[in-house]
């Protein structure tokens, strides 16, 4: 049977990665010694692991994740607080799948982004749909949305997602309509879906930082009991790093 109108029909059939493994099949000299069941394994095999490997990377398009952070690029050796065995058990995401939360502080520059980021990246790996936003950037677009009549659609796109990063918390004073919009967005959420949260705000400040007591105590309700919590310290990583580059000076 000639080979290349097999390749053909397989590629119209939008089978690339069985196209692609068969191709490569006739590379190998041993090829001949196996059977046409274990051909035909190693061909879905291969077609499996291209197709799934389109599914992740267009999750990972849809989540925006700020930084291409993984979990096997963490440093833990870096003297910031990180306690290894609490964010390697994030790994197997079953906190997702138990609706809890994870909730990171720390000073600028120690990796909190990074580290939500790599946990979002998890998620995504693992299956879940994950979306990032900076709250700078997140209430803007609510009041946009109210304006224009997606305001509902909005919220219902954030009540379906598995896992929402929110970065940057409390960098930016809350006005009423953005405290009204963050417990609607939580409230929806809450004993559902999973939520990120970065800060570099100690948690004990968050209350006063929401700046409406009523309104603080029905957020943190819906976002912090049930929290993982990383209590990040220490020097700037980017600082850290800028030193370990910096050239000896001259004697």
């Amino acid at each position: 049977m000639l080979l290349h109108p097999t390749i053909d029909k397989l590629k119209s059939l939008k089978l690339m990665g069985m196209a692609r493994a068969l191709e490569e099949q006739q590379a190998h000299r041993e090829i001949g010694s196996f059977t046409f069941e274990e051909r035909l394994g190693l061909l879905l095999d291969h077609e499996s692991t291209v197709r799934d490997a389109k599914v992740l990377a267009a999750r990972l398009r849809r989540a925006k994740l700020k930084l291409e952070a993984t979990p096997e690029d963490v440093d833990f050796k870096a003297a910031r607080g990180l306690d290894k065995s609490t964010f390697m058990a994030l790994m197997n995401t079953a906190w997702v799948s138990a609706h809890r939360n994870v909730l990171i502080t720390g000073p600028t520059g120690v990796g909190k982004t990074y580290l939500a980021c790599a946990i979002a990246n998890q998620v995504c790996r693992r299956g879940h749909a994950a979306l990032y936003c900076r709250m700078t950037r997140l209430f803007p677009m609510l009041a946009l949305a109210r304006a224009d009549g997606r305001y509902p659609k909005l919220l219902a796109q954030f009540a379906k997602l598995d896992v929402l990063l929110l970065d940057d918390w409390g960098l930016a004073p809350l006005t009423p309509d953005a405290r009204h919009d963050l417990l609607e967005i939580l409230d929806d959420r809450h004993g559902r879906k999973s939520t990120i949260v970065t800060s570099q705000l100690p948690l004990e400040h968050w209350h006063e930082a929401i700046g409406d007591a009523t309104l603080a105590d029905a957020i943190l309700d819906r976002l912090v009991h049930n929290a993982y919590t990383f209590k990040l310290t220490g020097e700037s990583q980017r600082k850290r790093r800028a030193k370990l580059t910096e050239p000896a000076a001259s004697a």
